[in-house]
């Protein structure tokens, strides 16, 4: 029988308006570590409080890692877009060369 993973990509909300894209195995865990500020060098660390825009989970670690190498691309307004699923807004900014 196979098993199921559960990995997720997920977009934060800083308080300073910018967003972190991470991938994690455990998203309840690693939300809990970006709040509590438990690594005083990562990104989010004096950003906080941070607000989960988005998140979507994925069976291959491939995947997702695919995935949240894609999104880390991404414009703000691409990356809005995602938050509202508006897939033609996502399709329309991608054919602009300053996304």
């Amino acid at each position: 029988m196979a098993r199921v993973h559960n990995y997720f990509v997920y977009i934060l909300e800083c308080a300073e308006k910018s967003y972190y894209v991470g991938v994690t195995n455990d998203l309840e865990a690693r939300l809990s570590q970006h709040n509590d500020g438990e690594n005083v060098f990562a990104y989010t660390f004096a950003r906080r409080p941070l607000l989960l825009r988005y998140y979507q989970r994925f069976d291959q670690i491939e995947d997702a890692i695919d995935f949240e190498k894609q999104v880390k691309g991404w414009s703000r307004k691409k990356k809005e877009a995602l938050f509202e699923e508006d897939w033609s807004e996502i399709v329309r900014l991608s054919n602009y060369k300053n996304k």
